[in-house]
């Protein structure tokens, strides 16, 4: 029998909302139709101009082919998951040496003895680092190597049962400090150039303020500092979930994946709906196809957080703010950009829905003579998208060559 995946995750919470978007609409109709107007004050000329044309329309004709539509659109997303959870696509590329591990992490070296100049690179915790090394051809890790370097990359594992009590200071000054001197010592270099992605980009910052006598640059890809600049981000979706999350930390001793995925998922509760009823019109054969469930299945292939660090991050850097406030330590020591006193690029996404462009925008600012590069592209789109290769990829390389 095929293996059929469990994702997207959570299930449930993917299938209520498609089924509060199909009910709500159903529902609209009768209502509208009646005389109710409780539309968005945005939408309120467009909702009249609508109301008038239909004003002398067949109503139960046009009950019955919203109904069509309705189901349509649900039979769509529905058949979208079924083709993802049984599409054939398994990620196949075999990861490179380690040259370095300790606990769960490893440091994965991609150029090999007697390569280019090393790059030090870190992902997020929460994700699983192969985002950067994704499938043949889509991958910054391999494309970096091609281009003359030694990339090493940061692979964080779920933590393990002494993990779990792990705070960000222990994953930073110790893990990350270990690993970088590891690449040290396998390359020979003084000082490498360090590259973090959305909250690796946090981690290298304060790793390159713990041990400046190591670092050379930094790259920033996408990585948060003011998360105050918007009210539609996960700082509301925390406070009012933040009871729940402090329970199930306090009981599992780390915050599951898929409550992770719950909170990335009320950023845009369309996406779901959206993305899968367009699955479900490719061919599975295509490369689009293979494409899709290629990225939707590192989405899914998250870790959990450790508890202290989810308090940290989630309580401290979304409830507090912290970073930008100047109240983010690690070690004892506050982390302040200004106090970096090395080159930096800040690769800021025009249009990223997880790391709000202006929250990103205020690390460039907040740190001497940085530059700023703006792809038009999303979150995830910078690393792995169709023009990632173009507008990061090559930027990044010639900017690193330039040092």
């Amino acid at each position: 029998m095929a293996h059929r995946r469990a994702a997207p995750r959570p299930l449930a919470l993917h299938l209520a909302a498609a089924a509060s978007i199909w009910t709500s609409s159903r529902n609209a109709w009768p209502l509208s139709s009646a005389g109710w107007r409780g539309w968005s004050p945005a939408l309120a000329e467009r909702a009249e101009a609508l109301a008038r044309e239909l004003a002398s329309a067949d109503r139960e004709a046009i009950a019955a082919a919203l109904d069509r539509e309705e189901r349509r659109r649900l039979d769509a997303f529905l058949t979208g998951i079924e083709n993802y959870r049984g599409h054939p696509h398994r990620r196949a590329l075999a990861d490179p040496p380690a040259v370095w591990r300790e606990g769960t992490t490893r440091l994965l070296d991609y150029g090999g003895e007697g390569a280019g100049p090393p790059v030090f690179v870190v992902p997020s915790l929460v994700n699983k680092s192969y985002v950067l090394d994704l499938d043949d051809g889509v991958s910054m890790m391999r494309f970096l190597a091609g281009a003359g370097f030694r990339p090493f990359l940061v692979d964080w594992g779920a933590p393990d049962a002494a993990e779990r009590a792990f705070s960000l200071t222990d994953y930073i000054a110790g893990r990350l400090v270990r690993a970088l001197e590891a690449a040290v010592a396998a390359t020979g270099a003084r000082r490498l150039p360090l590259i973090g992605y959305c909250m690796g980009g946090n981690l290298t910052l304060a790793l390159a303020r713990l041990r400046p006598e190591l670092a050379s640059a930094v790259v920033f890809l996408a990585t948060p500092w003011d998360f105050h600049v918007t009210t539609d981000g996960p700082s509301p979706v925390i406070a009012i979930c933040g009871r729940a999350i402090e329970t199930t930390i306090a009981a599992l001793g780390e915050l599951p994946i898929d409550m992770l995925q719950g909170l990335f998922f009320a950023l845009d509760p369309l996406q779901s709906w959206t993305k899968f009823r367009g699955f479900a019109g490719l061919d599975p054969a295509s490369e689009a196809a293979r494409r899709f469930a290629a990225l939707e299945d590192w989405a899914n292939d998250g870790v959990a957080l450790a508890g202290p660090v989810a308090r940290e991050c989630l309580f401290g850097w979304y409830g507090d703010n912290t970073p930008a406030k100047g109240a983010w330590r690690v070690a004892g020591e506050a982390m302040r950009p200004e106090d970096l006193a090395l080159p930096t690029l800040h690769v800021i996404p025009a249009r990223d829905r997880i790391v709000p462009p202006e929250s990103a925008r205020a690390l460039a600012q907040a740190t001497t003579g940085a530059e700023m590069l703006s792809p038009a592209a999303g979150h995830v789109g910078m690393a792995v998208g169709s023009r990632a290769r173009r507008e990061v990829w090559e930027p990044v390389a010639l900017w690193l060559r330039r040092l």
